[in-house]
């Protein structure tokens, strides 16, 4: 299973969504095979690491992200990757912009997964304080949750198919 995570600039939400897939996966599920990448509609940032704020609220939460480089989603990631999610209903629209029909069954919101999430997109914490990148953890956090039970039920009835 191969996951791409879409904001704008591909340095909040997006890269915290990578690294706390990740985390989470490493810690619950690391039988689970899914490859994690994140990328944004805007090239602005391409090549940056995430925000230093992103990187600060994750570290204190234990989740690394100071590996990952912003780039530009691109028509081929529709055809890598199996969910394309994206972060927020603008997102989404630029994403069903650019994939191909045959492939627009990959894309969604990723607060989808979110069990009991009072929101259906994660803000974009760029011009608030810290609290909007704690929030954006919370929310994240949760949905990574949700998506990891999804990929666990998938496996189960892949087994039992």
């Amino acid at each position: 299973m191969k996951v791409l995570f879409v904001c704008m600039g591909n340095i909040c939400r997006s890269p915290t969504a990578e690294g706390v897939l990740r985390h989470r996966l490493a810690e619950t599920a690391d039988h689970l095979d899914v490859v994690v990448d994140s990328a944004g509609t805007h090239g602005y940032h391409a090549g940056h690491p995430p925000d230093s704020r992103a990187v600060a609220a994750a570290a204190s939460r234990g989740v690394d992200l100071s590996g990952i480089r912003s780039r530009l989603v691109v028509v081929d990631d529709f055809h890598t990757f199996d969910l394309v999610l994206a972060m927020d209903r603008d997102n989404l629209s630029h994403l069903e912009s650019l994939c191909p029909e045959e492939r627009r069954s990959c894309l969604g919101l990723f607060m989808h997964y979110a069990r009991d999430a009072a929101v259906q997109e994660v803000p974009d914490p760029y011009y608030g304080g810290l609290n909007g990148f704690e929030k954006v953890l919370d929310l994240v956090e949760q949905a990574a949750d949700g998506l990891i039970s999804e990929l666990e039920s998938r496996l189960i009835a892949g087994r039992e198919a």
